[in-house]
């Protein structure tokens, strides 16, 4: 039997990497899925793409009235969430002494006002529909220490882990279970655009840190979006109704916790 049969999930950042990965999990698994992102037009792209099960929505996770409208959505059209992942972030790296407040604020308004507002307002909705839920934050091996280069986004995805602790401990009451993913390194778009901030700030030649990093990968390679569905799937079917306010390394053995 499929694990999400009849469940309505909600992904943000899912247009592409690794929230699309976790739609196509959450499809096959037999969920309705809305694949939400900042670009519509990549989103709506996406959701054709993958089958009458999937649709689109528009969501801007550092906008209050975009994440209310978002959750709307996708009770107009599916008849309530039950799922949601947490999935939309933003990356920078600087020198300590090169952060600025722009890209600061950019980062904190996506990556922690969004994942807690967003968690929010689906546990709202999950609460009046008292059924409970399933809430899966996305953290990162990044949460766990910090890196001279990356002091905003590790600090970020520390919070998301705290939060992802609180939230659990809290909403637990009402059948939600919230708790984490923590990934290490992902092939994709966005190593590529880490790779080349990095080839930037240490004078490395493009692709450089990207091997190196992946060189430290006690696996002995960067993950792929199929290596997290798994964890994902888990956390949001019934198999984790007794597991709450946890954050899960699904990093090839760079983290051990």
């Amino acid at each position: 039997m499929k694990r999400l049969n009849g469940k309505s999930a909600l992904i943000t950042g899912a247009a592409r990497g690794i929230g699309r990965g976790f739609a196509e999990a959450y499809l096959r698994e037999g969920a309705t899925v809305a694949i939400a992102d900042i670009d519509l037009e990549a989103a709506e792209k996406t959701a054709a793409e993958l089958g009458d099960n999937a649709y689109a929505v528009q969501i801007d996770v550092s906008q209050q009235d975009s994440i209310d409208a978002a959750i709307a959505a996708v009770v107009a059209r599916a008849g309530g969430i039950d799922i949601l992942i947490n999935n939309a972030a933003l990356f920078d790296a600087a020198e300590t002494v090169d952060i600025t407040r722009q890209s600061y604020d950019r980062l904190y308004a996506v990556n922690v006002s969004g994942t807690l507002f967003t968690m929010q307002a689906a546990a709202k909705q999950m609460i009046a529909q008292g059924k409970g839920g399933k809430i899966i934050n996305m953290a990162s091996q990044a949460g766990r220490r910090g890196e001279p280069l990356v002091l905003v986004y590790c600090s970020t995805k520390a919070a998301v882990i705290s939060m992802t602790q609180s939230a659990g401990l809290n909403l637990i009451k009402h059948g939600i279970n919230v708790n984490a993913i923590a990934p290490g390194v992902v092939d994709g778009a966005h190593w590529d655009h880490v790779d080349a901030m990095f080839a930037k700030l240490e004078g490395k030649v493009p692709g450089q840190k990207k091997a190196e990093v992946a060189a430290g990968v006690p696996a002995g390679r960067f993950a792929l979006p199929g290596d997290l569905t798994g964890m994902a799937v888990f956390l949001a079917s019934g198999d984790s109704d007794y597991i709450v306010s946890q954050t899960y390394n699904v990093d090839g053995g760079q983290w051990m916790s």
